[in-house]
């Protein structure tokens, strides 16, 4: 037997990992589900209030932080029913919040989704901090809260002989024609809303790649818009009677940056496509499905363009990569990094391959204090575990590691991640999965990691790089001060280096020579 969750149940949990995030906290637990259940108008929510618990009084107590409207915004797009076992996987660490709501919601003789009221119930029979605090604050109980079920889902008796019959009213050709009105104006608005994106992506980010995805979009709409017919549409518009056109706010108007001005039409696209995609279900199916396809590109489109703009801003000053080795450094780890970083690095990666967990986790200690006080970023290499434990900025992978999207998992929205690739489809590929940066090579050969002779992707690829991605990248593999001219020439505007400041005897001068290579 199946058992379902409802979306408001769907949505608690989504926001509860979101507030888990936010706060820093590694898991979600049921503290951070009580004061997801407690933020929105549910059956949970009520029940909350009504013993006089509200969010803020939760949040407070245990020190959480919500997500910014934008994410917590991404939460009512749920449409897949989720199952209990599905649920169970993704957030094994609430598996006795989830039990205890199944046996709740099982205690009935109907069949009934598992809804906010019941997680409410499985946080409130999980034992932990949040229920000596509700205990303590005399507010709720296990009684006082199955009292609150009580009514709610008894067995229904038998049918009511009605004197009438439902039937079904066939779509009048001013129906139609509203239908049609009503799809020709979000497909305006959808096609306007990718013409202003486009023209940010091409004029202010110069991005091809990204460019090229949204012509993809664009040509979506036309293939969708052949099964509605555009004919229908052009005469069903009736832009002078559109009450729509004499309403406005202020917030229209209302544009701080760039920034801001392409994340509001990209949000207006989104919109249009859900019009789109509910109301040309009504005109054809085929058009639906292409509608419902768009919607969930532009997801994944909104979240590469914007973490594009926020890496460069993050990494603006970031123009050499120090990727430091304890036994290939001259003088070892403390020494190379202490002098990079005063000399101009602004990003570290502690790349050990020989350490034990232990010794790594105190030398990744070190490095942390090393690179905070000089104010650099610090890049754990492979161990997104131990990027958390020593508070580092981010983690970096190779093609052979964890997947950006379980790397995101466990070290949160905070923390960058790099992704080493090796082709144009490799990077392409890393921005869509929500990389920060990424590495572009091997350029030359390198005594730091072995490639087969005709796995080298050399200068060809970073011109490739070059030529389409503005996500922040790094030139890597076997770059020196006699070759950088040649990196910098292909296309390069940021390099990753390793040999050449580890090995030489002085760090710090061999770091401003090459930097200097950089403004010439």
């Amino acid at each position: 037997m199946q058992h379902l969750l409802t979306a408001g149940a769907q949505r608690a949990l989504a926001l509860a990992e979101l507030i888990a995030n936010n706060s820093n906290d590694q898991v979600t637990n049921p503290r951070h589900l009580l004061a997801a259940l407690a933020h929105e108008e549910s059956r949970a929510a009520e029940i909350l209030q009504s013993h006089g618990i509200v969010q803020n009084l939760i949040l407070q107590e245990f020190e959480l932080t919500l997500p910014d409207s934008e994410a917590e915004s991404d939460l009512f797009e749920t449409e897949v029913p989720l199952e209990l076992s599905q649920a169970l996987y993704r957030f094994p660490q609430l598996k006795d919040v989830l039990n205890r709501a199944l046996e709740q919601a099982s205690q009935t003789s109907l069949p009934v989704e598992i809804g906010s009221e019941h997680l409410l119930w499985g946080v409130l029979k999980t034992e932990g901090p949040h229920t000596d605090w509700l205990v303590n604050q005399g507010a709720i109980s296990s009684d006082s809260l199955a009292a609150s079920f009580q009514g709610e889902h008894q067995q229904a008796g038998d049918p009511i002989d009605v004197d009438f019959a439902f039937r079904t009213v066939p779509a009048t050709v001013s129906d139609q024609t509203n239908t049609f009105r009503t799809i020709d104006a979000a497909a305006n608005r959808l096609r306007e809303g990718l013409r202003v994106v486009e023209d940010f992506l091409r004029f202010t980010l110069d991005d091809a790649h990204l460019t090229r995805l949204l012509k993809t979009t664009r040509h979506q709409l036309t293939e969708a818009l052949q099964f509605i017919g555009q004919d229908s549409l052009i005469a069903s518009r009736d832009t002078l009677n559109d009450v729509g056109t004499a309403i406005s706010s202020t917030s229209e108007f209302d544009r701080s940056s760039l920034e801001h001005l392409v994340q509001a039409n990209l949000k207006r696209v989104q919109e249009a496509a859900r019009t789109l995609e509910e109301f040309g279900k009504l005109i054809s199916v085929e058009a639906a499905a292409i509608f419902k396809q768009m919607r969930y590109s532009l997801y994944t489109l909104e979240k590469s363009v914007l973490t594009c703009v926020s890496s460069q801003h993050r990494l603006e000053d970031c123009q050499l990569y120090l990727l430091a080795t304890e036994s290939m450094c001259h003088h070892g780890c403390g020494p190379a990094i202490r002098e990079a970083v005063a000399a101009g690095v602004c990003i570290v990666q502690i790349r050990e391959k020989e350490m034990s967990d232990r010794q790594l986790l105190e030398h990744g200690r070190r490095a942390r204090e090393w690179t905070r006080e000089a104010g650099a970023i610090l890049i754990m290499n492979d161990r997104p575990d131990l990027a958390v434990a020593i508070d580092a900025d981010g983690v970096h992978v190779g093609q052979d590691e964890l997947p950006v999207r379980e790397v995101r998992q466990i070290v949160g929205s905070r923390r960058l991640i790099g992704v080493s690739t090796h082709n144009i489809e490799q990077a392409r590929q890393a921005v869509l999965d929500g990389a920060d940066y990424i590495g572009v090579g091997p350029t030359f050969t390198t005594a730091t990691k072995q490639f087969a002779e005709e796995e080298y992707a050399g200068l060809d690829f970073v011109k490739q790089v070059a030529a389409e991605i503005t996500l922040p990248w790094f030139a890597i593999g076997g770059i020196n001060a006699e070759n950088l001219p040649e990196v910098l020439q292909a296309g390069a505007t940021r390099v990753a280096v390793s040999g050449v400041i580890c090995r030489h005897e002085q760090p710090g001068q061999i770091t401003r020579e090459l930097l200097d290579q950089f403004t010439r």
